[in-house]
């Protein structure tokens, strides 16, 4: 999961798309929720759950500027 430091799961969030950092956060959660894990394995997965979360709202804020700067730009097609 992470290093003593979390580096790791920190660095290899960043190489992670949408779709992979939302599936591993709902197998985190899905985890978590089952219980069974120690105090310390259970604060490496909410750890890890925090980075995947900031990992997908990055992609899902990336996408809602990419749609809004589509629909400010006036339409070629409405002009003719």
């Amino acid at each position: 999961m992470t290093d003593d430091d979390g580096t790791t799961a920190t660095a290899a969030t960043g190489t992670l798309g949408y779709e992979q950092a939302r599936d591993e956060l709902i197998e985190v959660v899905r985890r978590l929720e089952a219980g069974g894990t120690t105090l310390e394995e259970s604060l490496a997965l909410w750890e890890r759950g925090e980075e995947l979360a900031k990992v997908c709202r990055h992609w899902l804020e990336g996408a809602r500027a990419r749609l809004d700067a589509a629909l400010a730009r006036p339409q070629e097609d409405d002009q003719g």
